[in-house]
């Protein structure tokens, strides 16, 4: 059997992020602030993110922006993440494609999530922050945000969404652990909360819900900025670390990917690993033309059936307004354990991407993402987030097609989370009680 894992020296880790804004053909429309409807500046931005990251989303002039050295050194405690050739799982299926995982699990928050955490948290103790809140679903970024955040002595407030709160306790006990906040969203504790409430006082929440409250506490709280795990530009940038290594690796590996996939919420991780391979097709320098597929939970299709349109980031319209693939700011998403895939609308440049036809989305219901995860577990040994599973689900159909063409295709995708803090959701899954929704 070939090499399984391939992982960089250090002196191969990526110096420089990938800004795919700088060479896109048809540019992501602009932000706007809603009461004016004129294209946000990054002053504005900056009343509620860092500056430093404010002026990274919307910078559409430089493809490659420097890596902080302080950011490069802590990135050096666990980058880079293995590539890993998943022999067993092609066995099991029989299949011809070589498919290969990049795992984001390894890392000590065990998801992607930590690789924007670091710098959103660097950038605000040097803009002299002392508190940093956020919203999270199941709990990924909610946790890497809490380590980041006690790591640089900055004060974190958590609003994690309520269901996912009841459905992993655990998640929320390690961001306490970290000396984070934590409220359940909505809440009581802020206006967007309290209107929310009373209009729905059974809501379970959703990451809707959970940014109007942390962006309240943030606009309202002196020397308070607010963080983001997802959707906006600058975390997208942040993340194509995990391409710009799988690159690489797959170097090593002597294969180039026909299908890069990963799964989606607002964007992050699928932005992360896919970014840096389509650069080579904006720019027509790869023979391959390679299929790149964002995998979504089927209750919370925004890519496959939302539409493409400006709306509110939040619950209560408290951000700017976006121009996106939405299902509605207003959508309440069903109770699926992948809390991390329930959001209402897609990134601004995937969206644009979505649009000129670079990619795809394709809607998983939750059962096939149990089942995709639990083989892949019984196969390679790795228990994946409930989130992860959507994009094995997603690739094993691609494997099976590869199965009945015959065609020997080389697969990638994203383990973007283990799955060990989510075990209620396999013991119900495994009992039978979960159902499509």
């Amino acid at each position: 059997m070939k090499q399984k894992r391939f992982l960089l020296d250090e002196s191969e880790l990526p110096r420089q992020w990938y800004n795919i804004q700088a060479e896109m053909i048809n540019k992501p429309q602009p932000l706007l602030n809603p009461k004016t409807k004129q294209p946000v500046k990054s002053e504005e931005l900056a009343h509620i993110f860092a500056l430093e990251c404010a002026k990274q989303e919307l910078d559409t002039q430089h493809a490659w922006i420097d890596i902080p050295e302080e950011v490069q050194r802590r990135y050096r405690y666990y980058r880079s993440t293995p590539l890993v050739r998943a022999y067993a799982l092609e066995e099991a299926l029989g299949t011809p494609a070589h498919i290969y995982f990049k795992n984001e699990s390894v890392n000590p928050l065990g998801s992607h999530k930590l690789n924007s955490a670091i710098p959103q948290c660097y950038y605000c103790k040097q803009e002299g922050v002392t508190n940093v809140t956020t919203e999270t679903g199941a709990g990924q970024w909610g946790a890497a945000l809490s380590y980041a955040a006690k790591t640089f002595g900055l004060e974190c407030a958590v609003y994690q969404v309520k269901i996912s709160m009841q459905q992993k306790p655990y998640r929320s006990s390690i961001m306490r652990t970290f000396g984070a906040t934590v409220t359940g969203s909505p809440s009581m504790s802020t206006r967007a909360g309290k209107d929310i409430i009373t209009a729905d006082p059974n809501h379970p929440g959703s990451l809707g819900t959970a940014i109007s409250e942390a962006v309240e506490l943030a606009t309202t709280t002196p020397n308070c900025k607010y963080t983001l795990g997802s959707v906006m530009s600058h975390v997208a940038l942040h993340q194509t670390v995990i391409g710009l290594e799988a690159e690489k690796q797959m170097e090593m590996a002597g294969e180039y990917p026909d299908a890069v996939i990963a799964c989606f919420g607002g964007g992050s991780n699928f932005a992360g690993l896919a970014f840096p391979f389509m650069r080579h097709q904006l720019k027509g320098q790869h023979a391959k033309n390679i299929d790149f597929i964002a995998a979504e939970p089927s209750s919370c299709p925004k890519l496959t059936k939302g539409k493409f349109e400006y709306d509110f980031g939040d619950a209560a319209g408290y951000t700017p307004l976006l121009p996106m693939y939405t299902l509605g700011h207003d959508f309440k998403p069903a109770n699926i354990h992948a809390g991390g895939l329930r959001y209402h609308g897609a990134g601004v440049i995937v969206s644009q991407l979505l649009k000129d036809g670079y990619m795809r989305g394709v809607d998983i219901p939750q059962l096939e993402s149990f089942d995709a995860g639990l083989l892949f577990a019984r196969t390679e040994g790795i228990i994946p987030a409930p989130e992860s599973c959507h994009a094995i689900a997603a690739t094993i159909r691609e494997a099976q097609k590869c199965k009945e063409t015959g065609e020997e295709k080389v697969l990638l995708f994203c383990l973007s989370g283990h799955g060990l803090i989510d075990m209620t959701a396999y013991e119900s899954f495994l009992n039978g009680d979960l159902i499509n929704i």
